[in-house]
């Protein structure tokens, strides 16, 4: 080999040398970047959101059914549904999952908090897409664009001329909702009233308590067709008169977030969407009696109040007698236990206490139905109140029939079980009779979180029949008629005590 061939084979040697160095480099780098590829892909394929719908077969569904005609009850072949073009939506994007749609009710302003605790997986209630909203929870592209109008009394169609004629006027909206917003910052000098329910708030407008209501068109349109006394304020324009209600979904769920898209965008390209509006619409205007069409909800309504009742009664009895017991104890950590329980179910609303127990229980990996949560929140705060009640009684009780049973080698167990306690239970029945009174019509509260007794029932009836006020007479004698058979329950059951009650007195 000649010094010409070995220079160039030394040369051929050190390009190879640099080639298999530039590989070892860059081929990391472009696994490296084929992996993060393929890792953004699965990642949009799913989620753990998404993983755990098709896992568990559903998807749970929230909204608050007193919105026609995005979302209300009727009654279809004796069965109670909730339909609307919400609705229709929903059914839409579980069928494309390939899950079954289950829908769960309650208030409107619940319906965030639920989300974000899981005992919901989206919400689908004419919602629109706001920066305070979009911190929270992901939305999805719009399904629908709608007009905001004001709605008044037919008198006053043509009070309102504009924006600015609604100074030192009482305007209602319906809490946390772009309606509020609009209110607040375009309506000069209103007076907003926000209340939780659109039910309510036309009922205000009905009996003048408010003057005007700022509310979706498509739900205006529906009211003022079923009630001739109401009608649009065409002349009043808002400078942000449109909104996008979107389907909101929890943080973190891109995988979700693409499947509900891509039935959106198939609502939107095959005209379905109008389709879907004329249907609810069709249903809901067609009625029928007052009572075929609605009796169901007033009496199932009364059965889930009554049997919420008997199981704060039940509970709440057993646990007011631990703690009364608790209280009276010399153990200073019982007698302490049992004195910051009490304060704290005193001295803090029943409506927190049922918010606390049904969304704290989902942050705990507790995923009780709101039956099951409301009955304990009852059970919880009748038990602090019914402590006090029996505390005082057994107080009541002569101190020397305690001496009597010790002297007589009874336990101090026996003593209070078979001597105490039965003396008690006749001083303290009056006032746990008005106690079991109270729960009856304070279980009125746990329908914010969707539970159906007789208050939820009402309101349901409300939005489907647009009578905001006659469903209202009703259940008022129904809770009436409740009370007063509980009260003759109760005087019954003094009577066969033997309260010293006069034999010729007439109950």
């Amino acid at each position: 080999m000649n010094q010409n061939e070995e220079h160039w084979g030394k040369r051929i040697l050190h390009l190879m040398l640099i080639a298999t160095m530039v590989i070892g480099t860059f081929l990391p780098l472009a696994n490296l970047t084929k992996t993060g590829t393929v890792q953004a892909a699965q990642t949009k394929q799913s989620d753990p959101y998404l993983q755990k719908i098709k896992k568990k077969g559903t998807l749970v569904l929230g909204l608050s059914a007193d919105y026609p005609p995005y979302e209300f009850h009727k009654t279809i072949k004796g069965q109670d549904e909730i339909i609307g073009f919400d609705v229709s939506i929903a059914k839409k994007i579980a069928k494309d999952m390939g899950v079954h749609l289950v829908i769960k009710e309650m208030g409107f302003d619940a319906l965030l908090g639920a989300l974000k605790t899981g005992k919901i997986d989206l919400i689908i209630s004419g919602m629109s897409e706001t920066p305070e909203r979009a911190k929270q929870v992901t939305f999805s592209d719009p399904y629908l664009t709608v007009k905001q109008t004001v709605m008044v009394r037919k008198a006053d169609a043509n009070k309102y001329q504009g924006v600015n004629d609604f100074n030192n006027v009482k305007v209602g909206v319906q809490k946390q909702t772009t309606q509020e917003t609009l209110a607040k910052t375009e309506l000069t000098g209103a007076k907003t009233v926000s209340l939780q329910k659109m039910t309510d708030i036309v009922l205000n407008l009905q009996q003048k308590k408010i003057d005007a209501i700022v509310i979706e068109k498509p739900v205006a349109d529906a009211y003022v067709a079923q009630d001739k006394s109401l009608a649009l304020a065409k002349n009043v324009k808002f400078a942000n008169a449109t909104k996008n209600a979107a389907v909101a979904m929890p943080k973190g769920a891109p995988a979700l977030a693409a499947q509900v898209n891509h039935s959106i965008r198939q609502i939107k390209q095959q005209h379905l969407l109008n389709g879907y509006i004329k249907n609810a619409q069709k249903q809901m205007f067609a009625n029928s009696g007052f009572f075929a069409q609605y009796g169901s909800y007033f009496l199932s309504g009364t059965g889930i109040t009554i049997g919420l009742t008997i199981l704060g009664v039940l509970f709440g009895t057993i646990l007011g007698t631990v703690l009364a017991l608790m209280k009276r104890a010399k153990n200073f950590l019982a007698h302490w236990i049992a004195v910051i329980y009490i304060e704290y179910f005193r001295g803090t609303p029943l409506l927190v206490q049922v918010f606390m127990i049904y969304f704290g229980t989902q942050i705990m990996g507790l995923d009780l139905s709101a039956f099951v949560s409301a009955a304990i929140a009852l059970s919880l705060n009748s038990g602090a109140y019914v402590s006090e009640i029996i505390r005082s009684g057994i107080n009541s009780v002569p101190k020397g029939q305690t001496e009597a049973a010790r002297s007589l080698g009874i336990s101090q167990k026996d003593t209070t079980r078979f001597v105490v306690l039965p003396q008690a239970v006749k001083t303290i029945l009056p006032a746990l009779g008005n106690e079991f009174i109270s729960l009856l019509k304070e279980s009125a509260i746990v329908s914010v979180i969707g539970v159906g007794e007789l208050m939820f029932q009402t309101g349901v009836v409300q939005g489907a029949s647009f009578k905001p006020f006659s469903p209202l007479v009703l259940t008022s004698f129904i809770y009436f008629a409740l009370t007063l058979v509980l009260s003759a329950l109760l005087n019954a059951f003094e009577k066969r005590m033997n309260l010293g009650r006069p034999k010729n007195q007439v109950l």
